[in-house]
Formats: C-alpha cells, sequence, structure tokens
C-alpha cells in the first residue's frame, strides 16, 4: 500500500485498477475534463455502473472532506498514529 500511494506507477497492478487509479487521480487533479469517455474507458475494463458510482463517489468524498480539514486547519488527533512510509517494504 505504501507503494502505491507513493508511486502507484511504478506499481506492478492489474490493468482494471490502473484505469481506476487514473480516474481517481483525473477526479483528484482536473475534474472538470472527466467525460463520458472516461466511463467507457471503465466500463470496457470490466466495472459495472454501480461499482463506477460508488468509486467516483468514494473518491469525491476524500477528496472534499480533505479539502474541508485543510481549509480548517484540522490538524491529527495526538492519538491517532500517523499513516507514512514503513521503516522498509
Amino acid at each position: 500500500m505504501h507503494a502505491v500511494v507513493r508511486d502507484w506507477r511504478a506499481c506492478d497492478l492489474r490493468p482494471q485498477l490502473v484505469r481506476l487509479v487514473e480516474h481517481a487521480e483525473k477526479i483528484t487533479r482536473n475534474p472538470a475534463s472527466c467525460s463520458e469517455d472516461d466511463i467507457k474507458a471503465l466500463r470496457a475494463a470490466g466495472f459495472c455502473d454501480t461499482a463506477i458510482h460508488d468509486a467516483v463517489q468514494v473518491i469525491a468524498y476524500f477528496n472534499y472532506i480533505n479539502r474541508v480539514a485543510d481549509a480548517l486547519g484540522v490538524k491529527h488527533e495526538p492519538d491517532t498514529p500517523h499513516w507514512g512510509p514503513p521503516e522498509s517494504d
């Protein structure tokens, strides 16, 4: 998981997951550029419309809540361990 977070392109992901992560990145970085072609590509990769809808909802929610937290200056709770790279993969 840490390797995927650092650089998902360097990981040996299944083609279906590559397509999903590409779409997640597009939603995150440039949501206005998403189009029906992106949905068609996800369908071609084997995702049904329900799975696509669910994925977009989760991706969009995490983008939203992270932006809200950043905008309000929310800090990590002291008892919550920081998620970061392990000592070694």
